[in-house]
């Protein structure tokens, strides 16, 4: 079955690398993109369809295209207020054809957050933040993944300042529960190991660098092990990265964004992928942004996106056989 491509911000890599995965993958993975067929890149062999129930005997010869006019061309590097509209409407399809079954999963190109909140008043502070609106839910985990590295930032994007006030007992046991179960059901681990890192330096070196280790991260994690998680920590966040570390564990739990992020784009910068756990459907995205640099040069390197809808296609195949 079909995973759907959300067209992402025009004005960046997106249509670019969705058009250059397509051609990687057109025997291996049906697909279908939704968006304005005019922003895709010149010579891109495609054919438009009512739905994604087409695309898979399209997919070998031509990209499948669910065409949405956007009533405005692409111009690479400089985002237009005009296609927020069409940006936000992509979404919103992708999601009902994941929820309806119609497609198997979502894999969402990058959008920028300012230009659709200026066109179109978005509200959220990112896709994940959107999907999980659309989906009703109340609380989603971003996680990053590559072939050596799972990760999950606990809090997310909030500035460093705050992250001692919002890293709490409950939203880390949030995180844990999402984290084991999506593990457990979209990545075929029965058992997961999860290792926690630490707040603090050292984990806190005993309270002499922080105190929230001591005071309820390690009584945390000794309850949850009670309740059947398999876990670790807290552990020092600078030793738990080398190669040796992460075989000990499946994913990495950290407190905030960059102690999460640095060391999996570190290890895979190109073939990164993120992944929202906890939706009722399968969201997968490349692991960069917009690139407007380079957007519209030819040379945008499409291996995220390619990674990205190969992990749509192996969870899709672990929580539906």
């Amino acid at each position: 079955m079909t995973i759907a491509i959300t067209c992402g911000e025009p004005a960046g890599v997106g249509p670019e690398v969705a058009a250059a995965a397509w051609a990687a993958l057109r025997d291996e993975i049906p697909m279908i993109w939704i968006g304005d067929p005019s922003h895709l890149p010149d010579g891109t062999p495609w054919r438009a369809v009512q739905g994604p129930e087409q695309a898979e005997a399209i997919c070998p010869t031509a990209l499948p295209v669910y065409a949405l006019p956007f009533g405005a061309p692409r111009l690479p590097g400089i985002a237009s207020r005009s296609h927020a509209a069409g940006v936000i409407k992509a979404i919103e399809i992708a999601v009902d054809w994941s929820q309806s079954g119609r497609c198997r999963a979502m894999t969402t190109a990058p959008i920028h957050k300012k230009a659709l909140a200026d066109g179109a008043g978005f509200a959220y502070p990112g896709h994940t933040e959107f999907l999980a609106a659309l989906a009703g839910v109340d609380h989603v985990v971003m996680m990053l993944a590559c072939s050596q590295l799972r990760v999950v930032p606990t809090t997310i994007h909030i500035p460093l300042s705050e992250v001692p006030t919002a890293f709490t007992a409950d939203l880390l046991a949030q995180t844990v529960a999402i984290t084991d179960a999506g593990l457990r059901r979209d990545f075929g681990l029965k058992s997961p190991r999860i290792a926690i890192a630490g707040l603090n330096p050292h984990a806190g070196e005993g309270g002499k660098m922080g105190t929230e280790e001591l005071a309820w991260m390690a009584p945390l994690i000794q309850q949850l092990r009670g309740q059947g998680y398999n876990l670790s920590g807290p552990l020092p966040p600078d030793t738990m990265f080398h190669a040796a570390a992460r075989a000990t564990y499946d994913a990495a739990i950290c407190a905030y964004h960059d102690q999460a992020l640095i060391p999996i784009k570190t290890i895979d910068f190109d073939n990164g992928v993120n992944v929202t756990l906890g939706l009722p459907f399968i969201r997968t995205s490349p692991d960069h942004g917009t690139a407007f640099d380079i957007a519209g040069k030819g040379i945008a390197n499409p291996s995220s996106m390619i990674a990205a809808l190969r992990m749509a296609r192996d969870m899709a195949d672990s929580r539906h056989g």
